[in-house]
């Protein structure tokens, strides 16, 4: 049993001691929230069921009856909610005697620091695990692929055709190849890029990009297309929990994408035991996050 005892701070028995190091750092802020969207639950697990669409008009000869199309149900997503938790004991006496409060309070807050990250990191592995087979949607495909099939045949991609580095010819591709999206039926749509998303590895390249008001690493006097056309209205997101240092990531006003449902929202409890005299803290939460709709997102695992 992981059990916190005076023994396992002799230290903060006796005076003397000038800090304790190890654990007062800083923390970025809350990240997660610029990669998914959040909703709320009240269940075990949440569905999102795709619906196909109508095909276009057809002409119709005087005196001959419409021509009439149907729909169907198409991918279905499923939600299945997680409780992560951690906790921690004291021993009464290790608290008692805990001269410069390291033992009891001080855990309590390292405690909420562990899940916070806790949280960062499964919403992270959504995009960690983008191009990787064996973590599949609704459609059966990585949440950024090639060939995501439609429910009535064919398929689609939110990736380059060729993986490419993060550049200003690699985000305009990219965004022309988001403005010739369709729906299911090859009807088009106007998706449009919200946000870029980079690891700390492209944080200055992604910098460059946005603010110049010329072009990039030329000597030519060209504006910069992406910056006078405002195309990316969120701007650069960096997430410090990407593990990929060349992969980027284009979110889309797309709705339904990629989504973290809140089932139980962090909560911090503690007891006693009468028996053995120690104190327990616990932490847990419980949550569930994938996509339904990969439209919403776009990328390139870099070259």
């Amino acid at each position: 049993m992981a059990l916190i005892t005076s023994g396992t701070f002799s230290k903060a028995l006796w005076p003397g001691v000038n800090t304790w190091w190890g654990k007062a750092y800083d923390e970025f802020p809350v990240e997660w929230t610029d990669l998914v969207d959040k909703y709320t639950s009240r269940k075990a697990f949440e569905e999102d069921v795709m619906v196909s669409s109508f095909g276009l008009a057809a002409i119709k000869p005087e005196g001959q009856s419409v021509q009439y199309d149907t729909e169907q149900q198409g991918f279905i997503t499923r939600y299945t909610h997680i409780v992560y938790a951690l906790g921690f004991q004291v021993t009464k006496e290790a608290v008692e005697d805990d001269l410069y409060d390291v033992v009891a309070e001080k855990r309590a807050r390292e405690l909420a620091f562990s899940m916070r990250q806790t949280k960062e990191i499964v919403v992270a592995n959504l995009y960690n695990r983008a191009f990787n087979a064996s973590y599949t949607g609704g459609d059966g495909k990585e949440m950024i692929a090639t060939d995501h099939p439609n429910v009535v045949g064919g398929t689609w991609s939110n990736e380059l055709s060729t993986a490419a580095n993060l550049s200003e010819a690699a985000l305009e591709q990219a965004v022309i190849d988001i403005s010739k999206y369709t729906n299911d039926r090859g009807l088009r749509i106007a998706v449009m890029p919200k946000s870029i998303i980079v690891p700390p590895d492209l944080m200055f390249e992604i910098e460059r990009i946005l603010k110049s008001q010329y072009r990039v690493g030329t000597a030519n006097n060209d504006i910069s297309a992406i910056v006078s056309m405002g195309k990316f209205p969120g701007g650069a997101k960096v997430n410090h929990y990407l593990s990929s240092t060349t992969a980027w990531f284009l979110r889309t006003n797309v709705a339904n994408g990629l989504k973290l449902f809140e089932r139980r929202a962090d909560s911090f409890d503690e007891d006693n035991s009468f028996d053995n005299d120690t104190a327990k803290f616990k932490g847990s939460m419980r949550f569930s996050v994938g996509w339904t709709d990969p439209k919403a997102i776009y990328g390139s695992t870099g070259s």
